[in-house]
């Protein structure tokens, strides 16, 4: 197994990729991975980076490699953030990293995901070692577009552009690598809507499926104005609930770093500048427990909007209880509710969804936009009048 399996349905960005292993600074030394969630951007930098570290271009066996691929690899750096944003300090301390010299591997390779949440201030502190570079360093920016990147970084990286990986293509891996059974390889690849990562969590996890099952049966279960508001607290305290779970921990963890570092203790006395380095950690922390919770909406949103565009399938006859489903397996609730609903009513639907996701991209309250995307789900009879 080499370095290059683990990029489902990507065929031409491999062979374009493992053409370069050889002379990577032949044509570039910053490269943009863009692609749809979900469709490996991070995976190809990785595999990428391992590639370029590897005797024989990434034959996923030998000692580099695996390093690579644990995370372990002295000169593969990954560059990430729980929080909203990218700041410069990361940015900064990635920026001294990729002045040093290889330990290791042939290459000083920095991967840095999520590259479309720099703030302005750490895109331009990359910019520098983007415009003049260390002879031995090669930069990996991962972003959903390559307009989500500020036009003076991404008119200095060679573009790779991922496609969604086809459903079949991601029911074969779970067949293969994970021992998935391959019906319900094939029911997780199509319900994640191209998201690898999603599929093998619905796989692994039976908990995991029935809450999905859940969130679809929500246009169904709103017959009310109460009931909207009933299933929009549920949305979002169970997303503040999932945030917490991996905060509260995190947060913890965090705080006794900080208190060590600092050499202070709970009744002892605080050094100069701790304070300002606690209320830094503390920012970063809510803005990081913000962003979880938005994104766990966000798959709820996702989830609605694909159960939506299965009943107006349905109702175009685009679609049937038996092919061309994305949640075949709760084809009965799609066809009952196509049948409740009219073709301008799920298309309402859909638009409220969008309009509920850019409002929270905006930063609006998550509870108010969430009403009034439910109330939109509400019987127009059963609406009351103004």
């Amino acid at each position: 197994m080499t370095v290059w399996d683990e990029l489902v349905g990507q065929e031409p960005v491999v062979s374009a990729l493992q053409d370069v292993v050889g002379d990577p600074r032949g044509s570039t030394h910053a490269w943009l991975f863009t692609g749809p969630p979900g469709s490996g951007r991070s995976t190809a930098a990785l595999a990428f980076a391992a590639a370029l570290q590897c005797d024989t271009g990434g034959c996923g066996a030998c000692e580099s490699c695996r390093m690579a691929a644990a995370g372990s690899h002295p000169d593969v750096q990954v560059v990430r953030t729980d929080g909203l944003s990218i700041g410069v300090d990361l940015a900064r301390d990635a920026v001294r990293r990729s002045a040093l010299h290889p330990s290791l591997g042939r290459w000083q390779v920095l991967v840095v995901e999520d590259a479309d949440r720099l703030t302005d201030q750490a895109a331009n502190a990359l910019l520098k070692s983007l415009e003049e570079p260390s002879r031995h360093t090669i930069w990996m920016l991962c972003a959903p577009a390559a307009e989500d990147v500020i036009v003076t970084i991404r008119s200095r990286c060679r573009s790779v552009v991922l496609r969604t990986p086809p459903a079949a293509a991601i029911a074969e891996l779970l067949v293969r690598r994970d021992g998935v059974e391959p019906e319900l390889a094939a029911a997780v690849a199509a319900a994640s809507q191209g998201h690898i990562g999603r599929a093998r969590g619905l796989a692994r996890d039976p908990a995991s499926r029935e809450r999905r099952r859940e969130i679809l049966s929500i246009p169904q279960r709103v017959g009310h104005l109460g009931d909207a508001l009933v299933a929009a607290t549920q949305v979002d305290t169970e997303a503040t609930a999932r945030a917490a779970a991996f905060c509260d921990v995190a947060d913890a963890r965090e705080l006794d770093d900080i208190k060590a570092s600092w050499g202070v203790e709970d009744r002892g006395k605080r050094p100069a500048g701790y304070a300002g380095a606690l209320s830094s950690l503390t920012k970063e922390q809510e803005r990081r427990r913000k962003r979880l919770a938005r994104d766990a909406i966000d798959g709820v949103l996702l989830d609605l909007l694909s159960f939506c565009r299965d009943v107006v399938a349905v109702q175009l006859g685009a679609a049937s209880a038996t092919a061309g489903l994305v949640n075949a397996d709760v084809a009965e609730s799609i066809a009952d509710q196509a049948r409740l609903w009219t073709v301008e009513t799920t298309l309402g639907a859909i638009d409220a969804i969008v309009e509920c996701r850019a409002a929270l991209e905006a930063n609006a309250a998550p509870l108010l936009a969430l009403e009034r995307l439910m109330s939109s789900f509400v019987p127009a009879s059963r609406t009351p009048s103004t």
